[in-house]
């Protein structure tokens, strides 16, 4: 006590002289004479000289003002003995060897009101068709259908329209992929922007003729470069009808990979421009190019405001069997709605493709008689070997004839008796002779049926929505209603097939590094779009709009638009020829950077503690970004923090969630004498371990800092970081390496000791507080060969959680083996174990004629185990805050982690996988999980991280058949337990058996399969795959809905947005001048509800320009609906739900009135974010 007074009388007297300095300046400058010589009339030679004195006056003031700064962090590390933490103790090893760490003890509480969860467990309607019973019908065999080899011989009687004629909507599409084969740049250089010129050329030329475009991304590149009268063209047909705008997206979207965050957001970015430069909102759907349709699409496009929308890629034998039963035209309900307020119009198309050959009708060889860009002489032509005729009026009436017929059989697939066709293909209309062979040959045909009554038939050009209001007003509804008998549909349309056991299975995992990528980056883009709404309005409401660089807008612009790029159905999916790939690897590389340069931009801003400091220079950076890629196919290098005993490094440190997060902070520093402290001064617990450059060898300049922080929700939070005696609160690391033989050796140096020794079969463990991990001493995976193994109730609960008293979580872990003991809320009764089993599999490739690539998964057979001549390197670090073994095989290096962290990040098992498969050939890679918990042919996947949709594994399907795609979880189950494989990329997942889940990590191929690409694939990348799995306990007497729908409970849900959002740790670059004061920026005023996810704070674009800002933020909730049959166990945070309410400006206190927020919330839905 003695010293601690002697100090702060000495740091007293440094302030005191440090303000009697400024004192003297400032007297100095005021009795300059040269400042008085005038009597304060200032010669226009003497203004600069004043400026420039001004400027010395400020940059002592701001030079004091850090001076002061330091005395204060001085006399803060001074008076820190480093032996008091926030809770008085240390951390300690408690007597079953786990560590226990202080903490502050501060109460958390779970209120989940019983209304929310009866939102979300209550009765839903039935539908007519329900996807899973459509699989359980089907027989899935290919019998010969005759001219329609895929379905059955269509007849009709002659006077089936006598009474009501037959209304035939042709519509003329060109589809226009933003990349495949050659670049979205060169496609546009070599023929979009021929299609575009083309159009307001020729549909100007007579008012019957229509026109529908999808792609956004290519018609914002056409109208930056076209002529005003040109773009004055264009909006001139679209607001008269002639050409309409479907979708309206950036692209239209892949529906199997893309998370539903990036296909919201190319959804407002193509509406957004729609509505600045057109005036116009979409109204109707088109995709007829995406390999399999989601669930989640048509939500988003009811939500918004479309009305119908047209699909085309599913299952050949579904086609069929809708077909035959005439529900090709349905309502597409969402499975979990109460009601009827999700659904939303959809037409299928019937047939193999979209082209023309596969759209007029049901037989390919008459239809493409009547594709005329196909006529005798042209660059294509028929493969049924006969070509189309032009229309004269010698021929037409047998030409009509023969179309009509086909019409009229297409028509009898349909309710109605409005027919739609389709009339285009990939790139076409891009000369200007395709568009007089095609609408003056069809005019002729459609002037002969419509000048004949006895035809019956009203045959003319369409859009999309003259097709579905024509349908609209014969059926006598409202656009967007259900007309009588027509039945209502809910499930999804994967996995798709286009013909025999062809099932486009593969392009789930397809490039898995880009996947990864991905999600990177639109992990940056909303936490980028957050911190840039909160500081423009915070320094537009302080004055300071001049000084922020609002300017970043535009970078934030180009993210959007690169990843909607992405989303691109050959994109995302991993589709696209190598340099297409390339190219939009370097989009998105070019994008993340200018993501981080926003973020340290806003984060800069918004932690200063005295705005009148603040300076931002183009060229210096206030804060380096948490890590780089030096390439676009590189993984990412952390930054280095460089520690100086001089002084000390600050450190802010991103929360992108809306929750309070207690969480492990990862750094990179260049000594071992380490020790962080919060913002008030209290040290933090430390672990210092490796930075390992290989299996065996690791660096002597480079070590890891860890510590435990709680960061507020949506919030920065000020670390101080220094190089400074060792502190007790600083731990090292016990690692020790188990080698294979004695040829092999460890290189280590002395600041962290390595221990090594020979392997041997003994098990070894790790443990936090919550969980055990054992492992094979042999091969370093998780084995279960000790399944006798009981566990122990813990005896140290967690003094976060005051609404409940847990024990542990105890996990036993064997070679490939992960024995769970569930004990949180034990009863004595219950000595129930779940055994995991994780396994790596290879499968090979079909040896026949058809072979995998990358859109089709053709394997050999069921997968066989991977097997390695050489015993693995394994690598084991036991530390107070998190343990891990790493286990280094050829072709990929596992690390299993836990963190000793109470809450969510503690209650999950850290998986990440770095998979090389480069030098194999035609291989695929897998991670099976085979449990003992009585799953039936039952799991669960995730449609696009916004809902979940149940499976089943069939039988009568091939391998190929029975996978799905995954964009966030997958999980089984049974009356007891639940475990769920969180991933943070999207991949293929299936359940062979019951208690198994099976995802695929990577795959190469050799060659094409044959779907247009030309290429296999062979530029494999390392990467990694990243995981949280998550073992959860049903509680008493809650069963397993069988109402076909399941959802997270909100641990899950926690678990997921932990994983897929990161945070960043952000470092303060040392400055000459110092660091002026910082402090922690915590923009929510009141608990967030936590049944509510903040899916983005969205700055709107300004009207004039576009990469402006306007005074408007979109604000996007999405309310989480919560499975309470799941035991609740401590989060970590305070928890509430709220029943829906969400006070918008109690949350963000007076951010929301800077805002001007426009909200929009999400609402009800079953699945998780």
């Amino acid at each position: 006590m003695k010293l601690r007074k002697q100090v702060t009388v000495c740091g007293g007297a440094i302030f005191c002289v440090a303000v009697f300095s400024l004192y003297l300046m400032l007297d100095r400058v005021q009795h300059d004479p040269a400042r008085r010589q005038n009597g304060g009339n200032f010669p226009r030679s003497q203004i600069s000289v004043l400026q420039n004195r001004i400027e010395q006056l400020e940059q002592l003031l701001e030079e004091n003002h850090q001076i002061i700064s330091h005395i204060k962090d001085s006399v803060m590390e001074l008076t820190d003995t480093g032996a008091v933490s926030p809770s008085g103790h240390l951390p300690f090893r408690s007597a079953n060897g786990s560590w226990v760490l202080p903490f502050d003890r501060r109460p958390t509480y779970l209120a989940i009101k019983s209304q929310d969860c009866q939102f979300a467990s209550v009765s839903r309607d039935q539908t007519d068709v329900q996807m899973l019973d459509v699989y359980s019908l089907l027989k899935f065999d290919n019998p010969d259908g005759g001219v329609w080899k895929q379905g059955f011989d269509i007849t009709y009687e002659a006077n089936e329209w006598d009474n009501e004629p037959l209304q035939v909507f042709v519509i003329p599409h060109s589809h226009n992929d933003p990349g495949w084969i050659k670049t979205f740049d060169k496609y546009f250089t070599d023929q979009t922007q021929h299609i575009l010129n083309n159009m307001v050329v020729k549909l100007a030329e007579d008012p019957r003729r229509k026109f529908i475009w999808s792609e956004i991304s290519y018609l914002s590149k056409w109208w930056e470069t076209a002529e005003p009268q040109k773009q004055e063209a264009m909006r001139k047909l679209i607001l008269e009808g002639q050409l309409e705008i479907v979708t309206g997206g950036w692209v239209m979207t892949d529906e199997a990979n893309a998370h539903y965050f990036a296909m919201i957001d190319q959804l407002i970015e193509g509406h957004q421009w729609l509505e600045r430069n057109i005036g116009v909102t979409p109204r109707s759907g088109w995709a007829v190019d995406p390999f399999g349709h989601s669930a989640t699409m048509p939500y988003l496009l009811k939500k918004s405001n479309l009305t119908s929308m047209l699909i085309q890629r599913i299952h050949y034998s579904i086609k069929k069997h809708f077909s035959s039963t005439r529900n090709l035209e349905f309502m597409w309900r969402q499975a979990w709605d109460t009601g009827s307020s999700t659904d939303i119009f959809c037409h299928m198309m019937p047939f193999y493709s979209y082209d023309v050959p596969h759209t007029c009708g049901p037989d390919p060889k008459i239809c493409c008689q009547f594709d005329f860009k196909r006529l005798p002489g042209g660059r294509i032509n028929c493969p049924w070997k006969v070509p189309p005729k032009p229309i004269v009026e010698a021929n037409v009436a047998e030409r009509a004839q023969l179309l009509l017929d086909q019409y009229r059989k297409k028509s009898k697939l349909y309710r109605s008796k409005v027919l739609l066709v389709p009339l285009g293909d990939d790139f076409r209309y891009d000369k200007s002779l395709e568009w007089d062979q095609q609408y003056i040959n069809y005019q002729k045909l459609f002037d002969y049926m419509n000048s004949h009554p006895e035809l019956h038939v009203q045959a003319q050009f369409g859009t999309l929505t003259d097709y579905f209001n024509a349908l609209y007003k014969t059926t006598g509804v409202a656009a967007g209603s259900r007309p009588a008998d027509f039945p209502v549909l809910s499930g999804d349309f994967f996995a798709y097939a286009d013909r025999e056991d062809h099932y486009w299975t593969g392009y789930y995992t397809s490039r898995p590094f880009y996947k990864s990528l991905d999600r990177v980056i639109e992990s940056h883009l909303r936490g980028a779009e957050i911190l840039y709404s909160l500081a423009v309005a915070t320094a537009r409401h302080e004055g300071m709009e001049g000084r922020y660089p609002v300017t970043d807008y535009s970078l934030l612009v180009d993210a959007r638009r690169a990843v909607g790029l992405f989303q691109h159905h050959d994109a995302i999916t991993g589709t696209a020829k190598e340099n297409v790939v390339i190219d939009y690897g370097n989009k998105l590389l070019r994008s993340l950077i200018g993501l981080k340069r926003v973020i340290i931009n806003a984060a800069h801003f918004l932690v200063m503690k005295n705005r009148d400091f603040y300076r931002f220079y183009q060229t210096e950076a206030f804060l380096e970004t948490d890590d780089r890629r030096a390439t676009q196919d590189a993984l990412p290098q952390r930054t280095l923090i460089e520690l100086d005993p001089a002084g000390p490094r600050y450190l802010v440190v991103f929360n992108p969630i809306e929750q309070e997060r207690l969480c492990l902070v990862k750094v990179l520093v260049n000594t071992v004498r380490v020790r962080v402290l919060t913002e008030d001064g209290q040290t933090l617990p430390v672990q210092l371990s490796a930075q390992w450059g290989s299996a065996t060898q690791m660096s002597a300049e480079v070590f890891q800092a860890t510590f435990m922080a709680r960061l507020p929700p949506l919030g920065l939070a000020v670390f101080h970081l220094y190089d400074s005696a060792d502190s007790p609160m600083t731990l090292r690391s016990d690692t020790l390496l188990r080698l294979s033989s004695r040829s092999v050796t460890a290189r280590a140096s002395d600041p962290l000791p390595v221990h090594s020794q020979l392997a041997d079969p003994q098990s070894f463990y790790i443990s936090s507080q919550f969980l055990t991990l054992g492992f094979s001493g042999s091969t370093g995976l998780l084995e279960a060969k000790q399944a006798a193994v009981s566990a122990q109730r813990s005896q140290q609960t967690s003094p976060f959680c005051c609404w409940n008293t847990l024990s542990s979580v105890r996990v036993f872990i064997f070679p490939f083996v992960l024995l769970l003991h569930v004990q949180s809320i034990k009863r004595k009764d219950d000595s129930k174990e779940v055994k995991v089993q994780i396994q790596f599999m290879v499968y090979g490739t079909s040896p026949s004629k058809d072979k995998s690539g990358a859109y089709l998964f053709l394997p050999d057979g069921k997968p066989k185990p991977y097997n390695q001549k050489e015993p693995p390197v394994v690598r084991v670090v036991e530390g107070p805050l998190f343990s891990e073994v790493v286990a280094h095989y050829q072709h990929f290096e596992q690390t299993i982690r836990i963190h000793n962290v109470p809450g969510v990040d503690g209650l999950s098992i850290d998986i990440s996988t770095m998979v090389d498969i480069r030098d194999q050939s035609n291989k695929e890679l897998s991670m099976r999980l085979s449990t003992d918990i009585k799953s039936d042919d039952i799991f669960y996947t995730d449609l696009n991280g916004f809902q979940i949709q149940p499976r089943r594994f069939y039988q009568k399907l091939p391998v190929q058949g029975n996978f799905y795609p995954i964009s966030s979880q997958a999980y089984i189950q049974d009356s007891r337990h639940r475990l769920t494989l969180h991933t943070a990329q999207a991949l293929g997942v299936t359940s062979f058996e019951s208690g198994q889940l099976e995802v695929i990590m990577d795959r190469r191929l050799m060659q094409d399969d044959n779907r247009g690409l030309g290429q296999g694939l062979k530029d494999n990348k390392r990467t990694e795959n990243r995981f949280r799995l998550l073992l959860e306990r049903r509680s008493f007497g809650n069963k397993v809905s069988s109402s076909g729908t399941s959802r997270l409970s909100l641990i899950s849900h926690m678990t997921s947005a932990i994983l897929n959002h990161e945070v960043l740790p952000l470092p303060v670059v040392p400055k000459r001048r110092g660091i002026p004061p910082l402090k922690t920026f915590a923009p929510l005023m009141s608990k967030f509800p936590c049944d509510f996810h903040l899916l983005n704070l969205r700055s709107i674009q300004n009207k004039q320009d576009g990469l402006t800002p306007s005074p408007y933020t979109a604000l996007l909730l999405h309310r989480l609906a919560l499975d309470c049959s799941i035991e609740a166990q401590n989060l970590g945070f305070n928890c509430t739900t709220t029943q829906g309410q969400v006070n918008h400006t109690r949350a963000f206190h007076t951010f929301l009135s800077w805002l001007n927020s426009q909200s929009s919330i999400l609402p009800r839905k079953i699945g998780p974010v």
